[in-house]
C-alpha cells in the first residue's frame, strides 16, 4: 500500500465531503449553512491542492486544474460570506447565502470530478 496515495485520496475525499456538507440545505438559509465547515472546506481543499503539486503526469494536471478551481469558488464564497455579514448594509441577506452557496456548488462540482478522476485512474492502475 503506497501511504503517499492514502493521503492523497484521504485529502481530495474530504476536501469533497466537507464541500457537500456545507452545500446541502436550503440554499438561502444561512441557518443551514456553518461558516466553520465553510472554512474547513477551504483548508482541506487548499492542502489537498498542494499534495497535487507533485504529480507530472496529465490525469495530475486535471487533478490540479480541479482543485485550483474548487480553491477559487471557495474562497469567493468566503469573501461573499465576509462582505454580506460584515461590510454590506443590509447584512447577510438570503440572496447573499444563496451566492455564497452557490459557489461552494461550483467547488463542489469541481471537487466531483476529482473524486471521478481519483477513481478513474485507481480503477486503471495495473501492478507491476
Amino acid at each position: 500500500m503506497n501511504l503517499e496515495k492514502v493521503v492523497f485520496g484521504f485529502f481530495v475525499l474530504l476536501a469533497a465531503t466537507l464541500n457537500f456538507g456545507f452545500f446541502i440545505g436550503d440554499i438561502s438559509n444561512p441557518a443551514l449553512h456553518n461558516v466553520y465547515e465553510l472554512f474547513a472546506a477551504i483548508v482541506v481543499s487548499l492542502v489537498a491542492t498542494v499534495l497535487k503539486f507533485g504529480d507530472r503526469t496529465q490525469i495530475g494536471a486535471v487533478h490540479l486544474a480541479t482543485s485550483l478551481v474548487a480553491d477559487l469558488q471557495l474562497v469567493a464564497a468566503a469573501l461573499a460570506w465576509t462582505y454580506a455579514a460584515h461590510i454590506a448594509a443590509t447584512g447577510l441577506t438570503p440572496s447573499a447565502m444563496a451566492s455564497v452557496v452557490s459557489l461552494s456548488g461550483g467547488a463542489l462540482f469541481a471537487n466531483v470530478v476529482s473524486v471521478v478522476l481519483l477513481v478513474v485512474e485507481t480503477v486503471s492502475y495495473h501492478r507491476r
